[in-house]
């Protein structure tokens, strides 16, 4: 089955980036580019900078062209097997990097993902849960939703027993600006079926990742 988020398609500056989207949550957008460098520059004149400087006149496509490859999902097939051998144990990916923007500040966040989950009748190939970490962190995002996001899709293509998601990042928005606490990680989870159930069985989640 195909995922939800297909290939955005680029263009030349001027035109439009668009986003093609079946029944999903996650992407369904259309970027304008010429609009989107247009206020770069306008931007750039309200902190007194001048855009047509030679250092900065191509400061908005860089710019634009950054957001847009930092907001693109790549498309992908969730690529799923019988469990004939009744495998019944958890499945765990760790450390799974990702980096993403915080959706209030334009900020990157960044860290990893610890994704698993028991199977059921049908087991996934595990590039998969790489594939869909990256995908939804190409998007404005927060953690929080991140993790869900993560997590629902898992459920939804694999039906599995339950799904565990674990995210730690640190933020830029906290660290670089603010607060200013260099260092700092946040952690935020998710899980579903047995692991919400079964504490022993969540504590090996944790124990694992």
């Amino acid at each position: 089955m195909e995922a939800t988020v297909r290939d955005r398609e680029v263009r030349e500056p001027g035109a439009a980036l668009h986003a093609v989207d079946d029944d999903a949550p996650l992407i369904g957008r259309v970027i304008d580019v010429a609009r989107a460098e247009r206020a770069v520059s306008e931007l750039l004149a309200a902190f007194g900078r001048d855009p047509r400087d030679a250092h900065l006149i191509e400061t908005p496509r860089r710019v634009v062209g950054a957001f847009a490859e930092r907001l693109t999902p790549v498309s992908f097939r969730a690529t799923t097997f019988p469990n004939d051998d009744g495998y019944d144990e958890l499945v765990l990916v760790r450390d799974i990097p990702f980096e993403s923007l915080c959706e209030h500040h334009l900020l990157p966040f960044r860290g990893v993902a610890h994704v698993g989950y028991l199977p059921g009748e049908r087991i996934i190939g595990l590039s998969k849960l790489a594939r869909i970490v990256d995908t939804v962190s190409r998007d404005l995002q927060v953690q929080e939703r991140m993790t869900v996001q993560v997590a629902e899709w898992l459920e939804n293509e694999l039906r599995p027993r339950g799904v565990g998601v674990v995210l730690s990042a640190e933020h830029t928005c906290m660290t670089a600006r603010g607060a200013r606490a260099v260092g700092a990680q946040t952690t935020t989870s998710r899980f579903t079926g047995v692991l919400t159930q079964d504490d022993e069985a969540r504590a090996r989640f944790f124990a694992a990742s």
